[in-house]
């Protein structure tokens, strides 16, 4: 051992003084300790609203289904972007003989699907994949059918994805690409009576945030498919329309809905966002939760494309 390095040695044997992160290490620790729960909280708000998504849809996601031009039932299904799994289940449902991989980024929401296919009795027939899309895609076998809802616009670079897709499915295999036309709307047009026209305005400023964080929402994934290698053989648009007053869950399911549309309409004004505030406090006169006259009012497209 040399000098240098016995003195590095006799140095470390040293007792160490416990050390006291200073204030600007604390805020920095503070910080993130709050983005993490913030985050946390975000994806918890998140899986309320896909939940609440599939019990109020459940008819429209299953007329989906029924429309896609299979040529004989599927045996193995690829749900990409599954969230909780509105498009698993409904898979399931619709092919009973068919098993699926579940695909998403987040391990929250693959629980959460996990939980349901158990209390479902369908846990031999789904398995979870956690994957980052915009990263390397897994090993996700040769499926004959690939479902996307509402997760291709999230991609960072959609027509990667779709070859990735295009070289995933086995011969003949259809792919399907589901999208909302927009946000889903709740309230009458003159709603509230303290800030008439609010929903629009929400709507108008969600839009200019999409356009700069979500580019490819609203896509037209025809061309796009068409450009991957798949012949479309289906588009179809299916307009939404559910009364409140004959579902319960429709309330709550414009309350999980507004709060998470309440992220991206920082821009609105200061009597818009009081308003909107109110109808997102439970505890308020003015809850959504306490209305009678909402509506589910939106579109959603599907593309049906195949793999030669």
């Amino acid at each position: 051992m040399t000098h240098a390095s016995a003195h590095a040695a006799h140095d470390d044997a040293r007792p160490v003084p416990p050390h006291t992160p200073g204030p600007d290490a604390r805020a920095k620790t503070d910080r993130a300790e709050t983005d993490r729960a913030k985050s946390d909280q975000e994806e918890i708000d998140q899986a309320e609203t896909l939940d609440l998504d599939a019990e109020v849809l459940a008819e429209h996601i299953a007329s989906i289904t029924a429309w896609l031009p299979v040529e004989r039932g599927p045996r193995h299904i690829v749900d990409l972007g599954c969230g909780t799994g509105t498009g698993t289940f409904a898979l399931l449902a619709r092919f009973p003989e068919a098993e699926v991989t579940a695909v998403d980024t987040s391990a929250g929401h693959l629980h959460r699907l996990r939980e349901r296919a158990e209390a479902l009795g369908v846990a031999d027939r789904v398995r979870t994949v956690p994957a980052d899309l915009d990263a390397d895609w897994p090993e996700l076998g040769r499926p004959d059918l690939v479902w996307a809802s509402a997760s291709m616009h999230h991609m960072a670079d959609p027509d990667r994805a779709l070859r990735e897709v295009h070289g995933l499915l086995a011969p003949g295999g259809l792919f399907a690409v589901v999208e909302l036309a927009d946000f889903p709307r709740f309230l009458p047009e003159n709603a509230p009576a303290e800030r008439p026209g609010l929903e629009e305005r929400c709507h108008a400023a969600l839009a200019h945030h999409h356009a700069e964080h979500v580019p490819h929402r609203g896509a037209d994934w025809g061309p796009k498919l068409a450009a991957a290698g798949f012949t479309v053989e289906g588009e179809r648009t299916i307009t939404v329309n559910v009364d409140g007053s004959r579902d319960e869950a429709v309330g709550r399911y414009a309350l999980s809905s507004l709060k998470r549309l309440r992220g991206g309409v920082a821009t609105l004004g200061a009597e818009d966002l009081t308003v909107l505030d109110q109808l997102l406090d439970a505890d308020s006169p003015l809850s959504i939760l306490r209305r009678d006259d909402l509506t589910v009012r939106t579109e959603r497209t599907v593309w049906a494309a195949r793999r030669a």
